[in-house]
């Protein structure tokens, strides 16, 4: 205790001797964890917005979707179309493991949607309600997607996009009320709630209207999926998945299993590794730049702890003559250095969290996401300040522990 009290009395008297000298000092530490903190908080957000849009459209989830062969199998020629029923979602699901959810998809394209003389042509969507977890298309409050009950009963019921909610409904309330797609009166179960969607395969999910694909079959007498949709378990092992449906499939309807135009499918997976790689490249040039900054911060640090190892070299004597180890000397010029760069990182990150936080208010959300201060930020930057510490206090510590008494009681 004496010790620590002792270098926190010899501080504070430098903080008081050299008032200029050492707030250019901390200065430098304040400004080094501003730049690394900022910079890191911009990349992190901006992933994290990245991923949002992407995830608009599902989580890590696979499109597949029927086409036509190209390349000659089994006697059969080239051109000859694939259309999937549901039946083909079934069998996928029992004889691919890997899959964890799977849904058909029905559409109906540009088909006429009317609540009294408001008529919009959008649409329409027969799905599963396991469909709801994998694009992420959630019903706002006082609402519900399609459930068990609904595909066993075929009902007439309808979730509809808050967009087309709101040019057939306006402000007013639409759960409960009666829409009618085509000729046939549905009621309307839910409504979405609004989310961030920068991709999709037909429209936004927000111009849709989703009803049970039992009740879509039956109605409007569709036979063939538009698509189907799955999950892999492990989205790390995508590809290989993708590969095993291509092999059942090219089994059920004689196509070559390597010719991906008979079945084509989009694996948003890939786009996942393609941020994760992209952005742990991108947040180590941003924390490599920071670091420089703060770098130039501990320079200055080191050389004012080695101007001070010079003012002090009789006290450091003197405090050897009588008793004082190297070690003490080493830990005491290690401790000031700490304080230092305790102080201004301290400063830093206070100043890093008002940035963050006035930057939340700036319409950039959209486009590159907000700064986010997460563990991994700070994190970061407490090991680079550790490091720059270190570097900063060894030598001039090793300066001051290794001086000779004699000289200095001579100085």
């Amino acid at each position: 205790m004496d010790q620590i009290r002792t270098t926190l009395v010899e501080f504070l008297r430098d903080l008081r001797a050299q008032k200029l000298r050492t707030a250019l000092t901390i200065f430098g530490i304040v400004w080094g964890t501003v730049a690394i903190i900022v910079l890191l908080a911009f990349g992190m957000g901006f992933k994290r917005q990245l991923s949002i849009n992407m995830h608009g459209i599902g989580d890590r989830i696979a499109i597949m979707f029927p086409g036509s062969t190209t390349k000659p199998f089994a006697g059969f020629g080239i051109g000859r179309p694939i259309r999937l029923i549901e039946e083909d979602a079934w069998l996928l699901a029992e004889q691919v493991p890997a899959i964890a959810k799977i849904s058909p998809e029905y559409i109906w394209y540009d088909h006429p949607i009317r609540v009294r003389e408001n008529i919009i042509n959008t649409s329409v969507t027969g799905v599963y309600p396991i469909y709801a977890e994998m694009r992420n298309i959630i019903a706002a409050p006082g609402g519900r997607f399609v459930n068990e009950p609904d595909i066993r009963d075929r009902r007439r019921v309808v979730l509809l996009g808050n967009e087309v909610k709101h040019l057939l409904f306006g402000e007013g309330e639409a759960v409960g009320k009666l829409v009618h797609i085509g000729p046939v009166p549905f009621t309307v179960i839910g409504v979405m709630k609004e989310k961030t969607q920068n991709s999709s395969y037909n429209r936004q999910d927000e111009d849709r209207v989703f009803v049970p694909a039992t009740t879509f079959a039956s109605v409007f007498g569709f036979e063939h999926v538009n698509n189907i949709i799955f999950q892999p378990r492990d989205p790390t092992k995508s590809e290989e998945t993708i590969l095993q449906v291509r092999e059942v499939l090219s089994r059920r309807y004689k196509f070559d299993p390597t010719d991906k135009s008979a079945v084509w499918i989009w694996n948003t997976a890939a786009f996942d590794e393609f941020i994760f790689y992209f952005f742990l490249a991108f947040n180590i040039f941003m924390g490599v730049i920071g670091s420089f900054t703060l770098a130039v911060g501990g320079i200055g640090v080191a050389n004012i702890m080695y101007i001070v190892v010079q003012e002090r070299t009789r006290e450091i004597g003197i405090r050897r003559a009588v008793g004082a180890k190297r070690s003490d000397i080493l830990l005491q010029f290690f401790a000031e250095t700490f304080l230092i760069v305790g102080l201004g990182s301290s400063i830093g990150f206070f100043i890093a969290f008002l940035i963050t936080e006035a930057l939340q208010y700036i319409p950039i959300r959209e486009f590159v996401g907000t700064p986010q201060i997460s563990v991994e930020v700070a994190v970061t930057t407490m090991l680079v300040l550790a490091l720059i510490g270190l570097a900063a206090a060894l030598f001039p510590a090793r300066r001051a522990a290794n001086l000779d008494v004699v000289d200095c009681l001579r100085t």
